[in-house]
């Protein structure tokens, strides 16, 4: 997805998505984006999207990711994705967003983490589509 002038968020769904044993428009457009994250150096993942990934990848692709995959893996997308990582402020934006919204807490942490890497768009299926919030729009790329 062309990001016009910044960076995006992508959720884990995105990531999953593009492993995808058999071809599909999702896994199509999921390929697309982390490519163009990758070599544009405009997508941001945090370390919530890693943990969650991998934990997918270990447990529930079929076949399985080996841990040396996971390893080549995080070490070639993940970790020069990753710009996010746990701390307070963190934190507390997503508690904020929790009570403005209603949404899970691991919903507003992927928001949070959007708004503190200053993401313009964060890249999802499972929000709302459309929305603003704390700087960032929210797009479902397979609409």
């Amino acid at each position: 997805m062309t990001l016009p002038g910044g960076r995006s968020f992508i959720d884990t769904n995105i990531l999953v998505y593009a492993m995808e044993p058999d071809r599909s428009p999702k896994k199509e457009r999921s390929k697309a984006i982390m490519e163009r994250a990758l070599s544009a150096r405009d997508g941001v993942i945090s370390f919530q999207v890693v943990q969650e990934f991998l934990s997918v990848a270990l447990r529930k692709f079929r076949p399985p990711m080996s841990p040396a995959e996971a390893h080549s893996y995080l070490e070639r997308v993940l970790m020069p994705l990753c710009a996010v990582f746990p701390g307070e402020e963190l934190y507390y934006e997503a508690l904020s967003i929790a009570e403005e919204t209603g949404w899970s807490f691991y919903d507003s942490l992927i928001v949070s983490a959007a708004s503190v890497a200053g993401c313009g768009v964060i890249l999802t299926e499972d929000l709302q589509h459309g929305r603003r919030i704390r700087g960032a729009e929210i797009r479902n790329p397979f609409l």
